[in-house]
């Protein structure tokens, strides 16, 4: 992963943009939520957070970079935890990529095994899922026009686009040799009906995250409260409320089928209490809660059998398909269950 970044052009950049002289120590890859490359790195005594696209980028690579990067700018001194952005570089020319370079951040993300104190308290776990809703009832509320980001998507019938989109990215997985189709899940069609009907007639446009749920945040050490919402590639301006239908959809409902695994679980809050909430936090309208959570279960559901689809023609492994097509199915089966 390191001998992905020019280290010595790095230092270069880092010393004209004033940030500290001599070599760069400490270089050690992270683990992140995506593909992009994530290093720590030490220079002059300080440390910092580097991140870039995959070492093979995708057409759009280099603009997420740009955007995230422009993101978290705007939004810094604001009540929306995140990782602090110290400079970055939309020139491919330095690096051959976009990148940034951001504050290191105190903190743990919480899929797996949590570690203690959390581990041991079901209070703290309790606090952890509130704090969660926390982050998202905040970033819903920030002016995204004040911040500078009234380009920064497309909310002009944005809930009316939802359905397309994603029903048009299903059909396209047809280019997949021997994939079972849309037919193998359920109720694919009246869901995506059903959500035309009910469609809430208008929303407030505000900042999304766009892929929100556990994996995507990290923890204090010694506390329930966040320390930084992470992995902001998919951020738009768009209709905050889905950020909360995907925190639903991707959260634990008993069945095993989970597509987010915390251990342990008990003391997790319930939907019904992340739902009250979030409204004790926010002025949205949450009449039409449940219709966010079905939306987020379709686009989701949608995404994960795209693994499957690729796994049926040999571009994916197999095993991680059928993992993904059962979560698939349960999502869609939680979404009728939602509906009924």
């Amino acid at each position: 992963m390191e001998s992905a970044v020019d280290i010595e052009s790095l230092a270069t950049w880092m010393t004209d943009q004033g940030l500290g002289a001599g070599p760069i120590d400490n270089v050690t890859p992270l683990a992140g939520g995506t593909q992009n490359i994530l290093l720590r790195l030490t220079r002059d005594g300080r440390d910092y957070i580097f991140r870039r696209p995959p070492a093979h980028p995708r057409p759009n690579s280099n603009e997420t970079m740009r955007r995230e990067a422009r993101l978290l700018r705007a939004i810094a001194g604001t009540n929306v935890p995140h990782p602090a952005l110290i400079a970055d570089c939309g020139d491919e020319s330095v690096l051959g990529v976009a990148f940034y370079l951001m504050e290191p951040v105190d903190g743990f993300n919480p899929v797996g095994q949590l570690p203690m104190p959390h581990a041991g308290s079901p209070a703290m776990r309790h606090a952890m899922g509130l704090a969660l809703v926390d982050g998202i009832a905040a970033l819903g509320a920030l002016d995204h026009q004040a911040l500078g980001l009234a380009d920064f998507g497309r909310p002009d019938n944005f809930l009316g686009r939802q359905v397309d989109r994603w029903r048009s990215q299903l059909a396209g997985y047809g280019e997949f040799a021997d994939w079972t189709g849309p037919q193998a899940l359920p109720s694919v069609d009246a869901i995506a009906a059903w959500l035309e009907r009910h469609r809430p007639a208008d929303f407030t446009p505000g900042i999304m995250h766009g892929d929100y749920h556990l994996a995507n945040v990290m923890y204090r050490p010694d506390s329930g409260d966040l320390a930084a919402i992470i992995d902001w590639e998919l951020a738009t301006i768009g209709d905050p409320l889905l950020d909360l239908g995907w925190v639903l959809a991707t959260w634990p409902d008993g069945s095993g089928a989970s597509t987010v695994s915390v251990t342990p679980w008990e003391g997790f809050p319930t939907p019904a209490e992340l739902v009250a909430r979030y409204g004790a936090g926010s002025a949205r309208d949450l009449s039409a809660v449940d219709w966010y959570h079905v939306l987020a279960c379709y686009k989701l559901g949608i995404l994960l059998e795209g693994t499957h689809a690729r796994a049926c023609a040999g571009k994916a492994p197999r095993d991680t398909g059928d993992r993904l097509h059962s979560r698939a199915i349960h999502l869609f089966d939680r979404a009728q269950a939602l509906i009924r």
